[in-house]
C-alpha cells in the first residue's frame, strides 16, 4: 500500500505559525512577528484583522501591478535584518532573516524536518561524504549536511542569495561549503560529463526561475531531465535523495513517481506534505516532499 505522511517540525523555539486564513499567514520568527500572503490559506482567519495589525511588526502589501512583488510596512523598531536559531539534539543552526520584495524572509521553517533527515543520513554514511544541494537558496539544507560532516556543494543561480547562505554558514560556526553561482541544470549536466558522484542530493526547485546567465527554468518542462541526470550522479548504494515541490497542484505521489522512474529503486522511502498547525489547530500545507535512502 502506498501511503502519504504528514510532517510538521516540532523543535522550533524561534518559529511559530500564530494564525492563518484569508490567503495570509501570521508568523513569529524569533522576537518579531510578520504577516504575509499565503495562497493555500483558503479558510477564514481565527483572529480579526485588527489583531493581526496589532501583533505584526511587519506586514507585506502586494504591489497591485505584480503578482509577486510588494513592500513591507514596518512598525518602529522592526529591523531590516535579524537572526533566528534552530536547535535540536542533532543540529544547532543560526540563520539571518530579512524582508524581501518577494514576501520571503530567507527561511522556509517547515524544511526543518528535512534538515533532520539529511543530518541523520550523513552521519549514517560517515564523515566527508559528498552532498549536492541544488536550488539551494539561503542554505538551510547545506548547513544541516555540513554540520553532520558532509562535503557540501551548494548551487544557486542568484549571487546575493549565495552570499546570504555563506553568512548563515559563518553565523552557525561552520566552514568548508563549496559555493557555486550557476544555473542548476547546467551545473548538473556538466557534473555528469565529468563523471562525478554524490552520496546525497537535495533538490528544492521553484516553479519558475532564471539561471545566472538568463537560462529559463520551468518545473514541468525540466524536472524529468534534472531527475534523470541526478540519477546518474547519485551513488547506487549508500546514498539518499530529497526532493521538495512548492507548486500548488503538484502532489507527493507525483514527486514519488517522477523520482522512481528517473532515478531508480531505493531501500526506503517517505513522501507526503510538510505543514504547520497554527494556534487554532488549522493545518497549513507548505509543500510536498519525497525522500529515499539506498543502503
Amino acid at each position: 500500500m502506498i501511503r502519504s505522511e504528514l510532517l510538521a517540525p516540532t523543535r522550533w523555539d524561534d518559529y511559530e505559525l500564530l494564525d492563518s486564513g484569508d490567503f495570509e499567514k501570521l508568523e513569529r520568527f524569533g522576537r518579531y512577528t510578520v504577516a504575509r500572503p499565503e495562497p493555500q490559506a483558503v479558510w477564514k482567519r481565527s483572529l480579526p484583522a485588527e489583531r493581526w495589525r496589532e501583533q505584526a511588526d511587519a506586514y507585506f502589501v502586494r504591489d497591485k501591478r505584480s503578482d509577486e512583488r510588494g513592500e513591507w510596512v514596518c512598525k518602529p523598531g522592526m529591523p531590516a535584518q535579524w537572526f533566528v536559531r534552530y536547535r535540536s539534539e542533532a543540529l544547532d543552526l543560526r540563520m539571518r532573516l530579512g524582508l524581501t520584495s518577494f514576501k520571503h524572509v530567507g527561511l522556509f521553517p517547515e524544511q526543518a524536518e528535512n534538515w533532520e533527515f539529511i543530518a541523520r543520513q550523513v552521519r549514517r554514511l560517515g564523515a566527508d561524504v559528498p552532498v549536492l544541494n541544488l536550488f539551494a537558496y539561503t542554505g538551510g539544507a547545506s548547513l544541516a549536511a555540513c554540520a553532520a560532516g558532509a562535503e557540501v556543494t551548494h548551487v544557486d543561480s542568484v549571487k546575493p542569495v549565495v552570499s546570504w547562505a555563506r553568512e548563515n554558514m559563518e553565523a552557525s560556526g561552520l566552514d568548508g561549503i563549496r559555493w557555486i553561482v550557476e544555473d542548476a541544470l547546467k551545473f548538473v549536466r556538466r557534473e555528469v560529463r565529468r563523471g562525478r558522484r554524490y552520496r546525497g542530493i537535495i533538490l528544492d526547485p521553484p516553479a519558475y526561475g532564471r539561471g545566472a546567465a538568463g537560462e529559463k527554468w520551468v518545473l514541468e518542462e525540466h524536472i524529468d531531465e534534472m531527475l534523470t541526470l541526478c540519477g546518474r550522479l547519485l551513488e547506487p548504494q549508500g546514498s539518499f535523495l530529497v526532493l521538495n515541490l512548492y507548486s500548488m497542484g503538484l502532489s507527493a505521489l507525483l514527486a514519488r513517481t517522477a523520482v522512481r522512474q528517473a532515478v531508480g529503486l531505493c531501500s526506503e522511502e517517505r513522501f507526503g506534505e510538510l505543514y504547520f498547525p497554527d494556534r487554532f489547530d488549522k493545518s497549513l500545507p507548505l509543500g510536498v516532499y519525497y525522500r529515499f535512502v539506498r543502503e
